[in-house]
């Protein structure tokens, strides 16, 4: 979109939604609910279906640009269902109390938002400058695809991550949580808590997932309002989608293949753009196709039981009255 208005008015408009969320919703720190969870899922969403009509109405790309807007969010929202697992095991491993971790997701996403914003429009630039990047951004996409069709289980491990190696050899570190707060003081110097570490890592996370996403959209669309607002959308629907989907992430054992699917299909729109034309209408039923087929197999073919699942239920069975 032309202009800079559109730009510092939709930022505007996020900002205004983030205060009212933190200020007003969540000024005291407390375990979300999952009616709350999905309360606000459902108003995020209503709000990026309520933006596209917009682009529909009043945008000059009417129809195709506000399908390019949908197939872009629909590709963002699927990846962040898929980054949710690293999220959960990270917050496993810093052992954040579970009404703390809103407060993790609100800064991590405002970070997020100004990391994806410069690199969209980095990646825009070179496209614009480079023809040959749409190939490099193509082969990309179609790598991990490959590989996180063959990825059987989310491994994180953040005690051998380069990022926190670094932070814990430059920063004072406290050993325990100081409540909500990121930094305290004691011994007379100004200490990061483990809260704060976990915020590094989920930023990090981000980071390294938005190599995957942001060249997927532009797969779609070079326009970097497109691109950026869907990516917004999808990420400001993150925080409320991580707790309503918390607890039972673990069934959406088959949701990668549909993922990889999807990356690999715009992987290869990417490097045969000069020869094949793909409409955006034909992308958006793909994406969309992609994730119903995966999400569905789910259904047909449940998760197998864990043997750590396995052994709770025996241990729980074990310590009812009629066993004891």
């Amino acid at each position: 979109m032309d202009g800079w208005w559109p730009w510092v008015a939709f930022n505007v408009f996020v900002l205004a939604m983030l205060a009212v969320d933190l200020g007003l919703f969540h000024r005291r720190s407390h375990e979300v609910s999952l009616r709350e969870a999905l309360t606000w899922s459902a108003v995020w969403v209503a709000l990026a279906l309520l933006f596209n009509a917009g682009l529909w109405r009043f945008h000059p790309g009417g129809t195709e640009t506000a399908m390019a807007f949908l197939a872009g969010y629909a590709i963002e929202k699927s990846l962040s269902v898929d980054n949710l697992f690293v999220i959960l095991l990270l917050f496993s491993y810093f052992r954040v109390p579970k009404e703390y971790q809103h407060r993790v997701l609100f800064w991590g996403i405002l970070g997020a938002l100004a990391m994806r914003a410069a690199l969209i429009v980095a990646g825009v630039a070179l496209i614009q400058r480079f023809h040959w990047m749409f190939y490099l951004f193509g082969a990309i996409l179609l790598i991990s695809g490959v590989k996180l069709w063959f990825e059987k289980e989310k491994k994180v491990d953040p005690s051998q991550n380069p990022v926190l190696r670094f932070f814990r050899r430059i920063m004072p570190m406290t050993e325990r949580m100081h409540g909500e707060s990121f930094f305290v003081r004691e011994d007379g110097k100004r200490k990061a808590t483990p809260l704060f570490l976990s915020l590094v890592m989920v930023e990090t996370t981000d980071l390294i997932f938005a190599v995957d996403s942001v060249p997927a959209i532009i797969a779609v669309t070079p326009d970097p309002f497109i691109v950026y607002t869907s990516n917004a959308f999808a990420i400001l629907g993150l925080r409320s989608l991580y707790f309503a989907l918390a607890g039972i992430m673990k069934h959406f054992h088959t949701l990668h293949y549909g993922l990889s699917a999807i990356l690999v299909f715009v992987g290869g729109k990417m490097i045969l753009a000069d020869y094949v034309k793909i409409p955006v209408a034909a992308s958006l039923g793909v994406v969309l196709g992609l994730l119903a087929l995966s999400i569905a197999a789910a259904f047909v073919w449940p998760a197998p039981a864990r043997a750590e699942d396995a052994e709770a239920a025996e241990s729980a069975t074990a310590s009812t009255p009629e066993n004891s």
